[in-house]
Order: structure tokens, then C-alpha cells, then sequence
């Protein structure tokens, strides 16, 4: 077993979330980011128990918890590939939540980048460059970003041999992932997947490399795999740990979504239609027929063929429902697609009375169906409540906005779409939203909402000193 390497940086956890912030702000922009709800409750669901896990084992100190973001986001890239980013975001692509076979696979993903951010790797990369600043880094790792999609966009942000020097510096070096791989098993075992999950994803990332390699900037590629990293993890499986694998029929049908979202060119979509034919359907086992028709389901809602929706849905529902979970995601599917007619009582009852507790993809299906069904007052409220509890969910506030504005609640709605922005950590646009608000409530326009303009205030002068700070960074 390695030992822990020691935190040897300089920069101090706030900065390095001042880093990751700056970095993150751009991401939100990009055309490929996705707040899919879906997905992202799904990966929650294994993200939380690996933060929980990594604090019980004391991976996690206090200050790292509080002051880092711990958010993952989204991309639709097709690449398999997940990257950790200063402060504790996490870029996961859907193209690897798409290709993993099991929640322990894509466990040991989450929980090997984890490990990278609790062990502070990326600071001590930040700080081996004490003649560069970290805002330099930053925009070299953007630069990266672009490479990854673009490498000839890289010359916009990466020029001359000397950060081509500090951007091969970024690599994490081979004791960092030995330990990332060390901390990471550790953390996904006691947080309760399967070990056997590390092995079999690292085979599948070798395999990726081998076919996918691109020879773009390494700090966004799947890390290189070595055959003595995927010996060691081998090694720490327990004797009783290889068992066959159980079929794992929500994950199936997530990965679908993952493989129909992170493509959405209308000849792949119908690709998606030959795939969910009988004969084809034949050949596949009863996991993989309801996988494939969950995306033919998808695919077609996206194309707006709700005919061919309607019926693969309904050999959909036939084939998941001897599982519970999946048929759960059925029903989800259900709602997304009246969703898609407009239909937003029927979306309510494929939704059902009950919300799972908790849920964020229920919650916001049942919110855009009850605007669709004229209860915007219902929407509003229900949002207020999860928003109380989750400031931070721009898609939640985009929502609201939209029931704010139904509801007749002009000067609500404009702070909403504030709160949008803040939570993207777009201070300019907050700014600007915040000003129009009271430009609004000052005019008496409709009738002066003296609660809402008082809280429009207090953010107006929240957001001036981000900005101020922002400004002092520069």
C-alpha cells in the first residue's frame, strides 16, 4: 500500500475554489453542458454515498468540505471520460455514463476522481508552478477544454512552448494516480459497491484509450492506464468479491439515455428506431430489450414522433416492469413524453400522487406539468420549497421563473432568472437581471411587491461584492 502523499501545496483551499469557480463559470456556457435531472439524480444517488464514505474514513477534512463545490456537471461528449477541476468539480461525460454496464463501474470512476480532490492533487500541480499564477492555469485549462472538442482552438488560449510546457506539467503524475486508485477503492468499497466495479471499468477505459486516443491535451483524457494499476486494483479485490455481476436494469436504461442524449443528430435518433425492431430486439436479452426500447422511446419524443413513442412505450413498460426501479424510470419516461405533447394532466397521472422523497427529477416533471395544466400557483409553491432547501439549482429557478411569469409575478419571475445566472456564477447577467427588478418595482408597474423587492436588493448588493471580488482577482 502506498502512503499518503502529504499536502505539500501552497494555494489554500478558498483559492483553489476561486480557481475552480472561474473555470466552472465557463463550462455552464458551453453549448455541451447538461442538466439532464434524470441522470444527474441518478449519479447523485452514487455520488453522495462516496462523499459520505470518503468523511467516515476521515478522506475529507472539514475545511476541504466546506469551502469546495463538490458539484459534478454534466457534458454531452461522447468521449469516455470523467476529469476532476479545481474545488471539486467533477466533469462527467455522457459517453462514459453511457458505456459502464453497472453502478459499481461508474463508482469507481466517481470515486477514483474523488480521491484526486481530497488528496489535493490538483493543488500540489498548481503549486509545483510558483512562477506561474494559478489564473494562468486556469486559463490553460480552458484552453484544454476547447482542445478537447477543437484541438486547433487550443492557439487561442494556449500559445508558445512554454505552456505547452506548464500543460504537460498538468498531468497527474503516477504516484497521484496509484493513490487516487489506492483512496478511491477504499472509498467506493465502504461506501458499499462491488470492488470487482474498479477492475472492470479500468478494462473498459483501456479499451477507449486504445480506440478513441486522439493525442489531444492529456489533462482532459481518460488517465493512462498501465497493466500493473489494473493488477493492483485486482489484487485488492477480495477473494469473495468477483462474484457474476446481478443485472442491473435502472442502470441499463440510464445508460441508454446517457448514449441517446449525448448524440442527438436526428440519423442517430432514428438509428435508435432499427434497434427496437423485433428481430434485432430477439437477439438481446430481456435487460437489454428494455434498454434498447428505452431509448427508442426517447429518440422518438426527441423527433416528436409520438406515435412510435406511444408503442415502444408500451412494450417498454411491459419488459421493465418485473423491476421496480426501472419501472420507476418508465414512468419518468412516461411523463417527459405527455410532457412533450403538451399534455400535462396526463404527465401528472403517469407521474402518480406519491413523489419519491427527495427527488429532484419528479419534482421538476411534476412542476412543468402542473404549468402545462394551468396550476402555476401549485408549481410555484411546490419550487419555493425544494429552492429553500437547494439555492443553487438553476434549472429549479429557470422553472419557477416560468410559473412566476404565468402567475402574472413579473418582478419574481426577473429576480428568478437573477438567480439562474448566480447560480451558473454568471455575476454580470445576475447583475444586470437584478437591476432591471428594481428599475421595475420602482416604477410601481402592476403594483409594488414591497417582500420581493426587498429581497431583490439584498442580492442586488450580494451580487455587487462577488463582483468586486472577481475584479480584485483579476
Amino acid at each position: 500500500m502506498l502512503p499518503n502523499l502529504g499536502d505539500t501545496t501552497s494555494i489554500t483551499p478558498s483559492a483553489e475554489r476561486r480557481l475552480g469557480n472561474r473555470i466552472a463559470r465557463e463550462l455552464y456556457r458551453d453549448p455541451d453542458y447538461l442538466d439532464d435531472p434524470v441522470i444527474m439524480e441518478y449519479v447523485q444517488g452514487i455520488w453522495q454515498p462516496l462523499l459520505a464514505a470518503a468523511r467516515t474514513r476521515g478522506e475529507l477534512p472539514p475545511e476541504l468540505d466546506e469551502q469546495y463545490a463538490w458539484t459534478i456537471l454534466l457534458g454531452r461528449d461522447r468521449t469516455v471520460n470523467a476529469f476532476a477541476l479545481p474545488g471539486a468539480y467533477l466533469g462527467l461525460h455522457l459517453g462514459l455514463v453511457g458505456v459502464v454496464t453497472s453502478r459499481d463501474e461508474l463508482a469507481a470512476v466517481l470515486a477514483h476522481e474523488l480521491s484526486h480532490v481530497t488528496q489535493r492533487h490538483i493543488a500540489r500541480l498548481i503549486s509545483r508552478q510558483s512562477e506561474q499564477t494559478p489564473w494562468l492555469i486556469g486559463a490553460m485549462i480552458l484552453g484544454a477544454l476547447a482542445a478537447s472538442k477543437n484541438p486547433g482552438a487550443a492557439n487561442a488560449v494556449i500559445v508558445g512552448g512554454q505552456a505547452a510546457a506548464i500543460q504537460t506539467q498538468l498531468n497527474f503524475s503516477r504516484d497521484m494516480e496509484r493513490e487516487a486508485d489506492r483512496v478511491g477503492f477504499g472509498v467506493a468499497s465502504q461506501a458499499g459497491f462491488a470492488p470487482q466495479g474498479f477492475v472492470s471499468m479500468f478494462e473498459k477505459l483501456q479499451q477507449s484509450n486504445r480506440l478513441n486516443d486522439s493525442g489531444g491535451f492529456p489533462y482532459l483524457r481518460s488517465h493512462p492506464l498501465t497493466t500493473e494499476r489494473m493488477a493492483d486494483m485486482q489484487a485488492r479485490v477480495p477473494a469473495n468479491g468477483a462474484a457474476a455481476p446481478v443485472p442491473q436494469w435502472e442502470h441499463a436504461l440510464i445508460a441508454a439515455r446517457a448514449r441517446v442524449l449525448s448524440n442527438p443528430a436526428v440519423d442517430a435518433l432514428r438509428n435508435w428506431y432499427s434497434e427496437a425492431e423485433p428481430a434485432r430486439l430477439a437477439q438481446q436479452s430481456s435487460m437489454q430489450q428494455a434498454a434498447t426500447l428505452y431509448g427508442a422511446t426517447l429518440a422518438a419524443t426527441k423527433l416528436r414522433d409520438f406515435a412510435l413513442a406511444d408503442a415502444s412505450l408500451g412494450r417498454l413498460a411491459i419488459a421493465a416492469k418485473g423491476d421496480p426501479l426501472a419501472a420507476r424510470q418508465v414512468r419518468l419516461l412516461a411523463a417527459e413524453l405527455a410532457l412533450a405533447k403538451g399534455d400535462g394532466p396526463k404527465a401528472l397521472a403517469a407521474l402518480g400522487e406519491s413523489m419519491q422523497v427527495g427527488s429532484r427529477a419528479e419534482l421538476l416533471l411534476q412542476a412543468q406539468a402542473q404549468l402545462q395544466a394551468g396550476r402555476a400557483a401549485q408549481a410555484g409553491q411546490l419550487l419555493q420549497t425544494w429552492l429553500a432547501d437547494n439555492p443553487l439549482d438553476a434549472l429549479a429557478w429557470q422553472t419557477l421563473a416560468s410559473a412566476s411569469a404565468a402567475q402574472g409575478k413579473t418582478l419574481a419571475a426577473i429576480r428568478a432568472e437573477a438567480e439562474v445566472n448566480i447560480a451558473e456564477l454568471d455575476y454580470t447577467a445576475a447583475l444586470a437581471r437584478l437591476k432591471a427588478a428594481q428599475d421595475r418595482a420602482r416604477s410601481g408597474t402592476q403594483g409594488a411587491d414591497h417582500f420581493e423587492a426587498s429581497i431583490v436588493d439584498t442580492r442586488t448588493r450580494q451580487v455587487e461584492q462577488l463582483l468586486k471580488e472577481q475584479a480584485l482577482e483579476r
